[in-house]
Parts: C-alpha cells; structure tokens; sequence
C-alpha cells in the first residue's frame, strides 16, 4: 500500500498570553485506499487535526508530506493547488451556495481548478449526482433538497475534481440515522469500489467502528481507544 499521507511529530499551537495546543507530536501513515476514523472527545483536537491534514491551517512544528510532496515550504497558492487538484472536503453543513443550482455547485471546483471545458463539466456534475441518486434535482437550488440530498451534493462537489483524497468533518452530524447511513455508504463505497482514501472526523460510533481503521485523540494527543 503506498503512502498517500505522512506526518512527523505534526503539532499546532494558538499563540496566546497562554499558548493552546491544540495537536500534538501526531505521527502518521494513511496509505491509498484507508478508511481512517479520527475519534475522541469535544475539544480534543479531531477537527485541528484534520485541518492541518487538508492544508487548512499550518503546524506549528512537524512534517506533513502529500502524494510524496513535503508541504512545509509550499506557498499559499501551490497549497490551494495541492486542496484542489487532490483534496476534497465534506463538512457537517454543506456549505452549498444558495444561489446556484445543485449542478453548478458541483462545477465550482472544476471551474477553479480549470482542466475542463465547459461539456465536459457539465457531463461529470451530471454523472456524479446521478449515481448519488440525485438525477431529478440537477436545476434545483440547495434550499428545494432535503438535509439528506443537499449532503449528498456536497459529496458529489468534493468528488468533482476526481481527488485521491476525501476529508469528512462531521458528515453525518447534522443528520438523522437513515441519512447518516447513506452518507456512510458512500464513503465507504468511495473507498472499497473507487480506491479513495477517506479520512473522517466523527461522533459516530459506527462509522468509527466500521472504519478501516481509528485514530483517537485526547488532548490533542494520540491515545488508545
């Protein structure tokens, strides 16, 4: 299995008159095609950590290595590069723009990253929500979807420039059981049928138990589960 992330002694401080750790000494290997679940309490850095993993916020102190490539000296834009072309991002909230269709949420990647044609970004979004099931809703706007389908979108977008990668913050903690597990069926899919790597923070005990394997945390530390 080769390494798709890699992470040396990873930690993130918010200066402060009191500096906060909020990740510590975290020291990893994700390869292709892992379903990794980030557990822990409120407050123990799941979220910090993810976001350091998917170039949002940089560390303080360690290494983090993407696909092979050191990203301690990368500039703003070739990290914008790199969350584009290989990451993609699903939150709690979906984040979906109100005034765009659901078709058109999902091209905003491709636009920005600007491989495609216009044909050819219509043709992915259309494929992509129809096998999530979404066929009849390409014109709608989010605000028409339920919290089940608009989710759903969101993974769609994060797929839309066919990234190796899938960061998930919480996907399923603003909905109920039965859409919770569509969700997770999707990911999971993603993983066993598509060979992505998905990395996902969670409350779910599920998920977590149905992951690949977890990486817990406790005070921003790695800990037994």
């Amino acid at each position: 299995m080769n390494a798709l992330i890699e992470t040396t002694g990873l930690t993130r401080v918010l200066p402060a008159a009191v500096p906060v750790t909020l990740v510590h000494d975290i020291t990893l290997t994700i390869g292709e095609g892992e379903f990794v679940a980030i557990t822990g309490p409120s407050g123990s850095g799941k979220s910090s950590l993810l976001y350091l993993l998917g170039l949002l916020d940089r560390p303080t102190a360690g290494t983090l290595t993407i696909s092979g490539r050191d990203t301690a000296g990368l500039s703003e834009r070739e990290r914008a590069e790199i969350r584009l072309a290989t990451l993609g991002f699903v939150f709690q909230f979906h984040f979906l723009l109100p005034e765009f269709t659901v078709r058109e949420n999902v091209e905003i990647p491709m636009r920005r990253l600007g491989r495609l044609g216009t044909a050819a970004m219509r043709e992915r979004s259309t494929e992509l929500l129809t096998v999530l099931g979404l066929a009849d809703h390409l014109d709608k706007r989010p605000d028409q979807l339920s919290g089940g389908q608009r989710q759903r979108v969101a993974v769609a977008r994060s797929l839309a420039n066919d990234p190796p990668l899938i960061l998930a913050d919480e996907p399923t903690g603003s909905l109920d059981s039965k859409n919770s597990e569509q969700v997770f069926a999707i990911l999971d899919a993603l993983v066993r049928e598509r060979g992505k790597t998905v990395i996902a923070v969670t409350h779910d005990i599920d998920m977590a138990a149905r992951a690949s394997r977890r990486v817990h945390l406790v005070d921003g530390r790695q800990a037994e589960a």
